[in-house]
């Protein structure tokens, strides 16, 4: 086939262990881990607490909630989707583009996925990390390891980056028409939960130190969207979504999940917010996780289950999880957009 002229698109998603068994978690929790933009701390220091504490400790565990989530025809959750999202948006995007998935740890890796790419002498080349709002610690990620590889090729194409989406209205529609599928009234209170971050990696994406959050949880980043900052790119979606869905800022929260270690990350925490709601006497909850465009182990397992049971010891009765985007058609129409805009 001549691919010569046409145009290359990457997807890139975070990654999920090839099997969920002990030594294929242990694997992709190192690679992981080890990228000095996830565990952004000296190299020596990152070693010893990864590779002596952290995945030792870690793994085996892990891997079983791995078993919980996997299908039997489908495997991963979050490769399932994000195959089917590259399918999607190849069809969508017709035979001008041709369209690449890659995981940023483990496979297919983004150097496979490139090194297919760099042998069609491709007219130009978009990336786009799958994380609506920016972190260093993912789409920086992503980015930085693209323009590694990419550096060392002798024909180098046209190549943009799409950095952050975080207010699409496509995909905006996509997150709220999921959530309309509930009787959204119905409930007590709307949470919007996010991956955490540590609060020190806020700062460091403003080199000009222009940022002035000495808390990063300032009401002026919360009203308003700083291009820079993962904290004010969250509440963007939030408002956005709570708009389209009719909701007011009283009826819902927007917490912060998947906390690591001790040192402080952005507030407030997902589990704190459940026993607050509960105290306050909030019976039912719906909850969206749109740092997520597919279903994963943070939404299959810590929300629909951890969570969820946290909450109902508290003395709450249900906790709803809003499906993720996954094949939603509107998602599709915005991950055509965004190519056609680059």
């Amino acid at each position: 086939m001549n691919y010569q002229g046409k145009k290359g698109v990457l997807l890139v998603q975070l990654g999920t262990p090839d099997a969920p068994t002990t030594p294929e978690v242990r694997k992709y929790l190192t690679e992981f881990l080890m990228d000095g933009r996830v565990m952004d701390i000296p190299v020596l220091g990152r070693n010893l607490l990864v590779k002596g504490i952290i995945v030792p400790k870690r793994a085996a565990q892990s891997a079983e909630t791995y078993k919980t989530i996997w299908h039997e025809e489908h495997g991963s959750p979050l490769m399932h989707y994000s195959q089917l999202q590259k399918e999607l948006l190849q069809q969508a995007l017709g035979e001008e583009y041709h369209v690449e998935l890659a995981m940023r740890y483990q496979n297919p890796s983004i150097a496979s996925a490139l090194k297919k790419l760099e042998g069609m002498l491709l007219e130009s080349l978009t990336v786009i990390p799958l994380f609506p709002q920016y972190a260093s610690a993912t789409s920086g990620s992503v980015i930085e390891k693209v323009m590694e590889i990419v550096r060392s090729w002798q024909y180098i194409p046209k190549i943009s980056f799409v950095s952050s989406f975080c207010e699409d209205d496509l995909m905006i529609e996509a997150y709220a028409e999921n959530g309309m599928k509930h009787d959204v009234n119905s409930f007590d209170h709307i949470l919007f939960s996010y991956h955490g971050l540590p609060v020190r990696q806020l700062g460091k994406v403003d080199p000009s130190g222009s940022l002035k959050c000495p808390d990063f949880g300032c009401t002026g980043c919360k009203k308003e969207r700083n291009p820079y900052c993962y904290l004010s790119q969250c509440y963007a979606t939030s408002r956005a979504i709570a708009k389209r869905i009719g909701i007011t800022e009283e009826r819902y929260t927007v917490c912060f999940q998947s906390r690591l270690g001790k040192t402080p990350w952005i507030q407030p925490y997902t589990s704190d917010t459940l026993h607050e709601l509960a105290n306050k006497g909030v019976k039912r909850l719906l909850v969206f996780s749109p740092a997520f465009v597919s279903d994963c182990i943070e939404t299959l397992d810590e929300i629909q289950v951890e969570y969820a049971n946290e909450f109902k010891e508290l003395g709450g009765e249900e906790v709803v999880m809003v499906e993720s985007l996954n094949d939603n058609p509107k998602w599709i129409q915005s991950l055509k957009r965004l190519v056609l805009s680059n």
